[in-house]
């Protein structure tokens, strides 16, 4: 009998383990974060990169500005600062497949990112070549982005993983123009 409860127990703490955020967890929150507006027009964030360890390796900002094309679909030019003096820029094109599905491409994302949207989270997954050309230089993003009630700042964590093996960590946070209104 105390070998069966050890068991249970055992399988219970290896399942609950093994079970995974989903977008559907924060359905019924009373916020709804609508990617294609929040970044609509100038938004601002902050971030640091944290390696394997949580130790950080670089800190961040970013300056977006989010555009309507003629299909509707909302263009994101996004330009990151690091500490170091280096800077990139990420080209997104953002397009709303339904209530609550997104996809997107962006200049250095292969193949397509795709996300889906519920209350107030946003789960984003996507591959990113940090040397366009070599595929053993890619690394797979698996973002979640958290518009709590009555802000305009957003908070998100990104987990970082190549073949599998999570390697990095991003904490990040987003913050509206708030004159812009989408």
């Amino acid at each position: 009998m105390k070998i069966n409860f050890l068991a249970v127990v055992f399988m219970a703490i290896v399942l609950t383990g093994c079970s995974s955020l989903q977008p559907l967890d924060f359905a019924d929150s009373k916020t709804t974060f609508e990617p294609d507006k929040y970044f609509t027009g100038h938004v601002r964030s902050w971030g640091v990169m944290e390696n394997r360890a949580g130790k950080p390796r670089s800190r961040f900002t970013t300056e977006s500005v989010g555009k309507r094309d003629a299909n509707g679909d909302l263009m994101i030019e996004q330009t990151f600062y690091y500490d170091g003096g280096g800077t990139q820029k990420r080209t997104w094109s953002v397009h709303r497949i339904d209530a609550h599905h997104y996809e997107a491409t962006a200049n250095d994302v292969v193949g397509k990112a795709r996300g889906e949207a519920r209350g107030n989270a946003f789960r984003w997954e996507y591959t990113i070549a940090l040397k366009p050309g070599n595929p053993l230089a890619n690394v797979r993003m698996q973002q979640w982005m958290f518009l709590p009630a009555g802000t305009e700042t957003m908070f998100t964590r990104v987990i970082v993983k190549k073949f599998g093996i999570r390697i990095a960590q991003v904490t990040e946070s987003f913050k509206r123009d708030s004159a812009e209104k989408p």
